[in-house]
């Protein structure tokens, strides 16, 4: 993604951001073009799909939460209210599929969910000045020198034995999950405002577990999509709920 990035910025003829963006770029380079990522493929090795598609039910309001924080915005009692309901059932479904324990992927996704809403707060913050493409084409740009050594040691000792769906997964995931999936969510984010536009992930469980299901053969059971759809549920009440500005 981030050679890609630096292909489209070349040829472009960007200039290198100002020093005003370069923090907020920082973040989005550590938490989008690295941190995230990086416990997403930690918590897939260790839990199924369909689990993390619940779990991930609760980021448009972690996203909406980090938005608030960090644009100053005074959320109604209700709306936190909501946020602590939806922790409960997430913390509470993730203990129940690991057997009362809370697992060493739960911890990654929990992981996932707060990295992944900080750099969708500050993301879409930044792309109203710079443009969404532009937000993270910088991003994973400036993640490279973390991430071609890590890839270099990842690299697979026989790269030949590798299935041809294996790459073409991994191309998916670095030209579309990674980049230009971000061109239009940054956009999105930058519009029509982090925490509205960030419940349009309330669908992702769904598609999470559908998805799980046709590719992946996982069996999630009604319990899982029981607790997606309580989750949403109590997502879509907090993102309803008024939002005062300081």
């Amino acid at each position: 993604a981030g050679s890609a990035a630096a292909l489209i910025l070349l040829i472009g003829r960007q200039r290198w951001p100002a020093r005003q963006h370069l923090g907020g770029l920082l973040v989005v380079a550590a938490c989008i073009g690295v941190g995230f990522p990086l416990l997403v493929g930690i918590a897939m090795s260790l839990a199924p799909a369909s689990q993390g598609g619940v779990v991930f039910g609760v980021l448009p309001l972690a996203t909406a939460l980090f938005a608030a924080i960090l644009h100053g915005d005074r959320p109604s009692k209700v709306f936190w209210f909501c946020a602590a309901l939806g922790g409960f059932l997430v913390a509470l479904f993730a203990l129940g599929t690991g057997g009362g324990a809370f697992s060493l992927g739960d911890a990654a996704l929990l992981g996932c969910v707060l990295i992944a809403a900080l750099g969708y707060a500050v993301s879409g913050q930044l792309a109203k000045s710079l443009g969404g493409w532009r937000v993270i084409c910088w991003g994973v740009v400036i993640a490279l020198p973390v991430n071609i050594p890590a890839a270099i040691y990842c690299w697979p000792q026989n790269a030949a034995a590798v299935s041809d769906s294996v790459w073409l997964s991994f191309a998916y995931l670095a030209l579309i999950s990674q980049l230009i999936g971000f061109f239009w969510w940054n956009k999105g984010l930058a519009l029509g405002g982090v925490a509205r536009v960030s419940q349009i992930q309330l669908l992702q469980p769904f598609i999470t577990l559908l998805a799980a299901a046709l590719l992946l053969a996982e069996s999630p059971g009604w319990h899982a999509v029981g607790f997606a759809a309580a989750v949403v549920v109590v997502v879509a009440i907090g993102s309803r709920q008024p939002v005062r500005q300081q």
